[in-house]
């Protein structure tokens, strides 16, 4: 999926399909590509990648078709242009609770290469911006998606404001964290828990803002295709090294539960070899 057509299918409210990808193994993106998603969310706040295996990662994915998304470490529009500056066509900014938080962040991805003075200048609209600088900043960062995590209740109370900043393209729950701030840690079958997400897919999706949550626990499949339903677009499910665990522990678990149930053969001969 093309950069601009992601920014746009986000707002728009089509589905859009990606998965966590931690691997850097040079032939892992091209089986991804086989896949049939959209994009690949690389994580750099929980997953220990190094600066220059991002960026191979990113450009190796913008090459088969598929949009690389990068969570940055902290919500810090410096560490969103690195990322952009990597290769990256989307930005996700971890545990933002504030509208202040997501207007720096817009300026980061929205208006590269622009800085200090001048682009706060932009942002609170206290000067005219020439259009020529305009029609600049619009050609070289159109395609830029930003997204921030919704993953706490103060979040949750300052939403609409959250929601309200100009340039964000979408919200995306991080459960884990979501429910600790809840007082449930780990507990995704609470209704609690279940309100607050579709509290947080609704807004958002109420303001034309892209909207989802990562699902990475096994219960959640059937409740992601459900929240999927009522609106979630950003369609983030489960993660490369979660896949390979849950299918290698099915399959070995059969291996040795089939061949625990037949009699042991006689011993090998040894045949000097």
């Amino acid at each position: 999926m093309k950069d601009i057509e992601f920014v746009k299918a986000l707002r728009s409210g089509r589905h859009v399909f990606g998965t966590l990808i931690i691997s850097a193994a040079p032939k892992w993106p091209g089986v991804v590509a086989t896949l049939g998603l959209d994009f690949v969310f690389i994580d750099t706040e929980h997953i220990a990648l190094d600066r220059s295996q991002v960026s191979q990662m990113c450009n190796s994915y913008r090459g088969l078709g598929l949009t690389p998304v990068v969570r940055i470490p902290s919500p810090d529009p410096y560490e969103a242009c690195m990322a952009l500056d990597g290769g990256a066509s989307g930005i996700i900014a971890p545990y933002v609770e504030t509208p202040d938080q997501v207007r720096k962040l817009v300026g980061a991805v929205k208006y590269k290469p622009l800085k200090g003075a001048r682009l706060q200048q932009l942002l609170e609209n206290t000067k005219t911006t020439e259009t020529e600088l305009l029609k600049y900043l619009d050609k070289n960062n159109s395609g830029n998606a930003l997204i921030v995590n919704i993953e706490s209740v103060p979040a949750m109370d300052a939403l609409d404001e959250i929601l309200a900043v100009d340039g964000l393209d979408a919200i995306l729950i991080g459960p884990h964290d979501l429910s600790c701030s809840l007082g449930i840690p780990e507990q995704y079958d609470n209704p609690e828990f279940h309100k607050a997400v579709e509290y947080i897919i609704t807004k958002a999706r109420s303001k034309n803002i892209g909207a989802g949550i990562h699902v990475t626990y096994p219960s959640g499949f059937e409740k992601e295709i459900e929240w999927a339903q009522q609106g979630a677009n950003l369609i983030l499910h489960s993660a490369d090294i979660i896949a390979f665990q849950f299918s290698m522990s099915r399959e070995i678990t059969a291996i040795k539960e089939a061949l625990s149930t037949r009699k042991e053969g006689p011993p090998l001969k040894n045949t000097n070899i």
